[in-house]
């Protein structure tokens, strides 16, 4: 629709900029969930259930590179107008990723981690890839967001997490 629009329609539609800029977030922060959390895998065991997860959460940033910088823009305000997000999405993404990693340490799938710092480092890890693109393209001399360049880095990222994670007597796949 918004490519269609003209700022007369975006106003009468939205009220103003603030407005506007929370129904974007709203929006991908709806496909963020059906990108994590809607793949059929309850009943996967801990470990796949996880690497899922990921897959999932790598793959919505790939399709939506500006996702950090927009929230972010909505964190630098702190305010209610960023709680929402939290609790709503960032809190549950967060708890879904620990209660994975619990249930596989308690499995034997993982090696024995701290499951909230392991969740955090993972989401970390795989924003932080996307948010920094642009510096990261300079300091290396290529397009990070270029498809061969997310590929690679999805590998790596998968790579890194598997043997970080794996449990004593585990062969990383």
């Amino acid at each position: 629709m918004a490519a269609h629009a003209n700022k007369a329609m975006l106003f009468y539609y939205f009220g103003n900029k603030r407005r506007l800029h929370r129904a974007v977030l709203e929006n991908l922060l709806r496909q963020l969930r059906v990108a994590v959390f809607a793949p059929p895998t309850k009943s996967l065991p801990p470990r796949e259930r996880f690497f899922a997860g990921v897959s999932g959460y790598f793959d919505f940033l790939a399709t939506h590179p500006n996702y950090p910088r927009l929230v972010q823009r909505q964190a630098m305000e702190a305010g209610p107008g960023f709680d929402w997000m939290v609790k709503e999405f960032f809190r549950p993404l967060h708890q879904e990723f620990a209660r994975t990693i619990e249930e596989g340490v308690e499995a034997d799938q993982f090696r024995k981690v701290d499951p909230d710092q392991t969740a955090l480092m993972t989401l970390q890890m795989t924003t932080s890839y996307f948010a920094a693109a642009a510096i990261l393209s300079r300091v290396v001399g290529t397009d990070m967001l270029a498809p061969e360049a997310v590929a690679k880095r999805k590998i790596a990222l998968l790579d890194f997490l598997e043997h970080a994670m794996a449990a004593e007597g585990v062969n990383p796949q």
